[in-house]
């Protein structure tokens, strides 16, 4: 708990202890007082006392992933993914280097946990880059990314991902942006209709390491994909998206994106395609197995649904599909049985580039009227849904039928958020079996809800209680730009390691002793093999000629949880930082003369200060540097 909990706590307390009851209106200020005091209470984690769920937020255009601790909601780390990041090194070391792929940006929106039967595994968390076409895999062992895949080809502005299936077998993809296919190829936007296209992926995941490969893409109409769920038990084969600009129009899309009187919703059967790509259907396209929808009788339906939809999000049975129309003051909900027989029953009323558009009412068991602006929808282990309202800055609570025909009746709680919401998270919301218990509201605006920090505002986000029929207000935090959704698991389910055990890393590079360190020369290749421990590094001294290629290995040596090292070099932009147990390879090339300082950038004990070294530089044409370096002689300290 901060400093700034423990004096609101004192703050409550002593207001709700003086203030005199004064009949109504005096009640009722002190029973605020005293439901923020119960509030804060519930939220409170005693020092040394541990959160019971992990938040995992999207950062948005920082191109990382936030984690939280809930119900304290503190931020705990950030994870490094598609962006540079000086506090842990990443974006500095040769690996990271090489995953980046000479980007320093992206777009984060939609982290996904992987699954087992439809619950959260605890082994991996996907996130898409919506501006550069990647998708990453962190690892929850040690939490940092260990893959980036892409720029997927054909494919542009991967907004409507990473969405994993029930087993993880999957990672599915699908384009906020048509283009023309193959990327590269030109197409005036007068002929957007005909020869741009929209594109979904599978994207297989390897059920032992995690591995990412692209294995097949679909080719779609112009639309632009938002969000998606993966199917459950009877609807496992299937994926849903929803889609806008069915106009297919171009330039201001406020307006002409408006036409229509509805968009659709988007039924994709994952395992059909996989199948058919097996079987040798498709083309190869932009380096990758593309295949056309209408070559696959069966895989992909279009429902109409209310304007301007952003979630799509499916029911922890499997059974239900709920719609979000931004322009709507309701959501529709869709039953998957009503889906199968609609399709089986060819039950359609038109098509778009041949895929089949089925009759909405045939699918169709309810519009519930949540309210103004429908965003997301998550579900808990209650039976209810909370559906995110963008327009009315609430969140709203309704039963998850029956469908009886009485939608305002399944309405059972609103609760106002501080401001205009967009995604919503549920603990578990999108698996078979959610937790329940506890929501986030990730709000785009917070006006004026913290101390003034200038033009440039944090994003507001929530806690909420939800608990029986209602919901309670619980605590509010704030975040860096920008989260857009989140993640919310149980901490039990998550199993880190605290140290990178000796006996399992097998890097070639690494090393664990001080009198194994070693500076080697090949031509002008200078490559050292740097060990460090509290509180020195060896060697402690490198010499090098102007101009070398120098290549530094370092093990932290460390077998002691929170026992970091970092490495900065200056005035070479070089900064890593090791875990205890851990190599990282940085490369440069030595182009100036001079004496430069290295030292350990991590606080590690009381003689941090002391842990330092120093890079010399021999200048061209004086005496060149020995194959050893000044660290052989020093004895690497």
């Amino acid at each position: 708990m901060t400093y700034r909990h423990w004096l609101a706590i004192a703050a409550i307390v002593a207001a709700t202890a003086c203030t005199p009851s004064k009949g109504p209106s005096g009640g009722g200020q002190n029973a605020q007082l005293a439901d923020a005091r119960v509030a804060a209470q519930r939220t409170f984690v005693a020092p040394g006392n541990l959160d019971d769920y992990y938040l995992f937020y999207s950062g948005g255009h920082s191109g990382q992933v936030y984690v939280a601790g809930v119900p304290s909601m503190r931020h705990i780390m950030t994870i490094p993914v598609f962006a540079p990041y000086p506090a842990t090194g990443y974006g500095f070391d040769e690996e990271s280097k090489r995953m980046l792929g000479g980007y320093s940006w992206g777009d984060v929106h939609h982290p996904a946990l992987s699954k087992t039967k439809g619950d959260y595994d605890g082994r991996w968390l996907f996130v898409n880059d919506n501006a550069n076409n990647r998708i990453a895999r962190i690892d929850l062992a040690d939490f940092k990314t260990k893959q980036i895949l892409g720029p997927i080809p054909n494919s542009s502005g991967n907004h409507g991902s990473a969405f994993v299936t029930e087993n993880s077998e999957y990672a599915l993809v699908a384009s906020r942006f048509s283009v023309p296919v193959p990327l590269g190829t030109y197409a005036p936007l007068s002929q957007y209709a005909t020869q741009y296209h929209g594109m979904v992926s599978g994207v297989k995941i390897d059920s032992a390491t995690g591995e990412m490969k692209l294995d097949w893409q679909i080719l779609t109409p112009p639309f632009n994909w938002d969000l998606a769920a993966t199917g459950r038990e009877g609807s496992h084969d299937w994926a849903v998206w929803t889609a806008y600009n069915t106009e297919r129009a171009t330039g201001r899309l406020e307006v002409t994106a408006s036409q229509r009187d509805r968009d659709y919703i988007v039924f994709v059967n994952w395992v059909k395609v996989s199948a058919a790509a097996r079987a040798g259907k498709g083309r190869q396209l932009g380096g990758a197995h593309v295949l056309d929808p209408k070559d696959i009788p069966g895989s992909i339906y279009l429902i109409p649904c209310a304007k301007s939809p952003h979630g799509a999000d499916i029911s922890p049975d499997g059974k239900y599909v709920v719609c979000n129309g931004k322009l709507a003051p309701f959501v529709t909900v869709f039953a998957f049985d009503k889906f199968l027989a609609a399709a089986a029953a060819n039950d359609t009323i038109s098509n778009e580039d041949g895929i089949p558009v089925l009759r909405p009412e045939a699918v169709k068991v309810a519009e519930v009227p949540v309210g103004l602006g429908p965003l997301h929808t998550q579900f808990d282990d209650q039976g209810y849904a909370y559906t995110s309202l963008f327009v009315e800055s609430a969140i709203a609570k309704w039963k998850l039928g029956p469908f009886d025909g009485h939608d305002s009746a399944l309405v059972a709680a609103k609760i106002p958020v501080h401001f205009s919401v967009g995604h919503l998270v549920v603990a578990g919301g999108d698996t078979r079996h959610p937790f329940g218990q506890y929501l986030v509201s990730m709000n785009k605006l917070s006006k004026g809800q913290h101390l003034n920090v200038g033009p440039s505002q944090p994003e507001s986000s929530e806690l909420i209680d939800i608990n029986g029929t209602g919901m309670t207000m619980l605590y509010q935090a704030y975040t860096e730009p920008e989260p857009h959704f989140a993640q919310l698991v149980r901490a039990d389910v998550l199993h880190p390691i605290e140290v990178y055990p000796q006996a399992d890393n097998h890097d070639p590079n690494a090393i664990w002793r001080a009198e194994d360190a070693s500076v080697t020369r090949r031509g002008n290749v200078v490559e050292v093999k740097m060990y460090s421990i509290r509180s020195y590094f060896s060697p402690g001294a490198i010499e090098v000629n102007q101009g070398d290629s120098v290549i530094i290995h370092i093990t932290n040596g460390e077998q002691e949880r929170d026992m970091l090292h970092g490495f900065g070099l200056a005035l070479h932009n070089i900064n890593l930082v090791m875990d205890p147990g851990e190599v990282k390879t940085v490369a440069f090339r030595a182009t100036k003369a001079g004496v430069y300082p290295f030292y350990c950038t991590n606080f590690c004990s009381a003689m941090h200060q002391e842990m330092q070294g120093y890079l010399l530089v021999k200048p061209r044409g004086g005496a060149a540097a020995s194959a050893g370096g000044s660290g052989s002689q020093t004895g690497g300290r």
